[in-house]
């Protein structure tokens, strides 16, 4: 009886797993998952604007008089404008223009601009704008630090608000 023996071209044989390429595969491994969970921080840092309340039952009471203020405001009609011009020091100046539902400059009002961090609460820059024409109010901020912002621009007149407006800001450096 005669044997045969067939050899089959172009085929490996297998390596052997060594604790080396045990060790590389784990490396490679938990190094992609750092990697992927600093993005995941550095996007979350750069990107959640926060929120700090104080008191969440308290604002939960509060929600009906929020809603009724931003309906006073929109009944209201006036146009705001904001600008934040930040310079390449780190200084700003806030500039708003406030006019009524005719276009007629709004004048009298306590303006108020808050820079609110997303993150940290101790960074936060609040500056009350003085009136420097009719209707145009403006004020000076130190110390700005470039990055994502929460702008809060707040009129009041005889202590009732009458105008709030939110905005994400972003300062370049």
């Amino acid at each position: 009886m005669e044997t045969m023996t067939h050899t089959v071209s172009g085929v490996k044989p297998a390596r052997e797993l060594t604790g080396r390429g045990v060790l590389m595969w784990l490396i490679c491994f938990f190094g992609l998952v750092f990697l992927v969970n600093g993005i995941f921080i550095w996007v979350a840092l750069g990107t959640f604007p926060g929120v700090v309340v104080e008191s969440s039952y308290k604002a939960g009471q509060e929600y009906n008089q929020t809603i009724a203020a931003a309906e006073a405001q929109r009944e209201r009609g006036w146009k705001v404008g904001v600008d934040l011009i930040r310079g390449l020091s780190g200084s700003g100046e806030v500039r708003v223009e406030a006019r009524d539902k005719t276009g007629a400059p709004l004048t009298g009002l306590a303006f108020t601009a808050r820079l609110k961090h997303p993150v940290y609460e101790g960074q936060d820059v609040v500056v009350a704008l003085s009136e420097t024409e009719s209707g145009v109010y403006k004020a000076q901020a130190d110390a700005l630090p470039a990055g994502n912002w929460q702008l809060e621009v707040e009129a009041t007149q005889n202590g009732e608000r009458l105008f709030l407006s939110e905005n994400r800001v972003f300062l370049k450096e």
